[in-house]
């Protein structure tokens, strides 16, 4: 059963129609996606189907070739290259929009030469220009959070896994976004690792937080989401409730891919 309700009417989030190629390779074939507050959105699909890519587009690190973003009312303006090819038109504007579209990816990305406060404090104070003392006292309540209060002035390199994960998660609540996007958060964690990443992210759906997660965890998929969506090359295959979707009247494509993927868990 899900822990999460949505809680609002009104999209945070509404991506339309999204594209994108890389050469002559046409990854993503028109995805549309519509977040409400509190939602929690398990995006699942083989690898190559394009999850991460279309995580990428959402905040811009990957800049899509059609369509249209949409973050609280305010649509990332785009213009068309000579080559046919959008561009942001405003930097400013990617910037401000991607400070609220917090991404936690499955490497981490952490800044080695930081401490772990440090990591936390530094996009709000460089980004969104918040004081030194506000940013701190909100930084170590996130550790606190998240169980590494402790590890606060440790490097990165001297953290398990999992522990980097956390911080990671912390880093991305520091910027105070509107929408998570999780870019297959415990791919990169030892099988011993996983809980502890996962009981973090479980307790942000509880409460509230809007969240895309592309993952493989098939129980988060069920039990912390209230909708799942499948991706099959580029496109949305199926998608709703958890219970709908993990039904039997699923479509077969996602049939198999929940078969294939027991098989390995077993294997």
């Amino acid at each position: 059963m899900s822990t999460t309700t949505i809680t609002s009417t009104v999209a945070t989030l509404a991506v339309s129609n999204i594209h994108k190629s890389f050469g002559g390779h046409h990854v993503l074939k028109g995805i549309s996606m519509t977040a409400r507050k509190g939602d929690v959105i398990s995006i699942l699909g083989a690898s190559g189907s394009g999850k991460s890519t279309f995580l990428r587009c959402i905040n811009m690190l990957e800049t899509p070739d059609q369509g249209s973003v949409c973050l609280d009312g305010e649509t990332l303006e785009m213009r068309q290259r000579k080559d046919g090819r959008l561009e942001p038109v405003h930097r400013k504007q990617v910037e401000r929009m991607r400070s609220q579209l917090a991404m936690v990816f499955q490497s981490f990305n952490l800044w080695s030469h930081m401490t772990v406060l440090q990591n936390l404090i530094e996009g709000p104070m460089r980004v969104q220009k918040r004081a030194h003392a506000e940013c701190v006292e909100e930084a170590e309540a996130l550790l606190q959070r998240v169980g590494l209060f402790e590890r606060r002035d440790y490097y990165p390199a001297h953290l398990s896994g999992g522990q980097q994960q956390r911080v990671a998660i912390a880093r991305a609540l520091a910027m105070r976004p509107q929408v998570m996007l999780f870019d297959e958060p415990t791919s990169a964690l030892d099988p011993e690792l996983v809980g502890e990443v996962l009981k973090v992210m479980r307790s942000l759906a509880e409460e509230g937080r809007t969240m895309l997660v592309v993952t493989h965890e098939m129980g988060f998929a069920r039990n912390v989401s209230n909708r799942v969506v499948f991706m099959h090359q580029g496109l949305v295959d199926v998608e709703g409730a958890p219970a709908d979707v993990f039904g039997a009247h699923s479509s077969e494509r996602f049939r198999q891919f929940i078969s294939g993927h027991q098989e390995r868990a077993t294997a």
